[in-house]
């Protein structure tokens, strides 16, 4: 059975307060937009066969920018314009979900709050192995406070019995084709007073069950929430931090010259290293490097060797492209480890200078850069005194967590 989930976003969160950041669903907490952190779930669930995310029509550039902090392929996502209420954006998400379809409509189609960011892959299970042809699942938490109901004039007028009370959470799923008609009953006769899908499944006559929902499971609606909801993305990113270690690999050969640039230091030498830019073989090794913490190619990828503006180009730029990179998505460098094998030129007298350099590039300290220098025994290539080659490894921290 083929199951797609719509998320609702299009909402503008006033309860929360105002941001320069827009509306809640794009205030940050754990440095990436909620948003962000609610598709991630589903996008990642083996349940979920595509996804829908309904947003405000004003919202398109923020709604950009918080999938590419995450990292998140937009291709992976149909993007619908909502209307003015939750109600009427939720129909327009399924009946986008039923025109990209085509004749392949789902079977189940999950409906949730864009500012649930905690969804757990447990619950979207649960919830998926509920699923049948004859009723909607309601994810809920049975009430636990003794309820009380209380007048205009605030006085409490009586206790309510909280046997069989249930708070609801979301995803709300259902039969797909059954929960669309619902929706398109209550538009046709101009309803739109339903607060949750479940209360338009139980007026157009569908049986919805109850399984247990997650306590994690909150609705972020005031301004207090995404700072909670920030502390605790923030303390679970203490226990699995997003760090990624890229390695880089380069060599290039000599040919005449009088000197050769490694590490961005010149280096007075009777041969120099063959290569389309200055050949600096360090500095392309450590540009694989940082690209790799991105998934994002390598150097020949965004610097070809057959495209003449980079002839005879300084190598500096290919690592701070690269590093800019980096920072663009909100890493940080923890360190960079460059090894050289060489037999000529010496390295031990320029090491500090190119500490110094590397240092300068990524925006660390020197502390955090490592230089070092080995032979190849007089083995291979380098033995024989033919090139240079270098290895790279550098790390990483980027927001988020390791995904689970």
């Amino acid at each position: 059975m083929r199951t797609s989930a719509v998320i609702v976003a299009a909402g503008r969160g006033e309860r929360a307060g105002q941001s320069t950041e827009g509306p809640k669903q794009y205030r940050r907490i754990g440095g990436q937009a909620v948003l962000a952190h609610t598709l991630r779930s589903f996008l990642t669930c083996e349940h979920i066969a595509s996804v829908v995310v309904v947003i405000h029509s004003d919202d398109h550039a923020l709604y950009q920018a918080a999938l590419k902090d995450a990292n998140i392929d937009p291709a992976r996502i149909i993007v619908v314009t909502g209307g003015p209420t939750r109600q009427e954006s939720t129909r327009l998400g399924l009946l986008a979900l039923q025109d990209s379809a085509k004749n392949n409509a789902p079977d189940y189609v999950m409906i949730h709050d864009g500012v649930r960011p905690f969804i757990t892959q447990d619950l979207l299970g649960r919830i998926a192995a509920a699923l049948n042809p004859h009723a909607g699942v309601l994810p809920a938490l049975a009430v636990s406070d003794t309820l009380k109901q209380a007048g205009a004039d605030a006085l409490v007028t009586k206790t309510v019995p909280r046997e069989g009370l249930f708070a609801a959470q979301t995803p709300q799923s259902f039969p797909f084709a059954p929960i669309l008609d619902a929706h398109d009953a209550a538009f046709a006769l101009g309803r739109n007073d339903f607060t949750d899908d479940a209360a338009i499944a139980e007026w157009h006559g569908i049986a919805v069950r109850v399984v247990e929902g997650s306590a994690g499971n909150t609705k972020i609606t005031w301004a207090k929430d995404i700072e909670m909801a920030d502390q605790r993305l923030r303390q679970d990113m203490a226990v699995f931090p997003d760090i990624r270690t890229g390695n880089g690999y380069d060599v290039h050969s000599f040919e005449p010259g009088d000197h050769v640039w490694l590490c961005g230091v010149k280096i007075a030498h009777d041969r120099k290293l063959n290569g389309h830019s200055d050949a600096d073989v360090a500095l392309h090794a450590l540009t694989d490097a940082l690209l790799a913490t991105r998934g994002n190619g390598d150097i020949g990828t965004h610097f070809p060797p057959s495209d003449p503006q980079w002839k005879g180009a300084r190598s500096r730029q290919f690592v701070e492209f690269a590093v800019q990179m980096v920072r663009a998505a909100g890493g940080r460098i923890a360190n960079a480890d460059i090894t050289l094998i060489a037999e000529e030129p010496k390295i031990g007298p320029h090491r500090e200078a190119m500490s110094a350099e590397l240092a300068d590039m990524l925006k660390i300290t020197t502390d955090r850069v490592s230089v070092k220098a080995t032979t190849n025994e007089k083995m291979g290539f380098v033995g024989r005194k033919e090139g240079i080659a270098s290895i790279v490894t550098v790390s990483v921290i980027y927001p988020g967590e390791v995904p689970a």
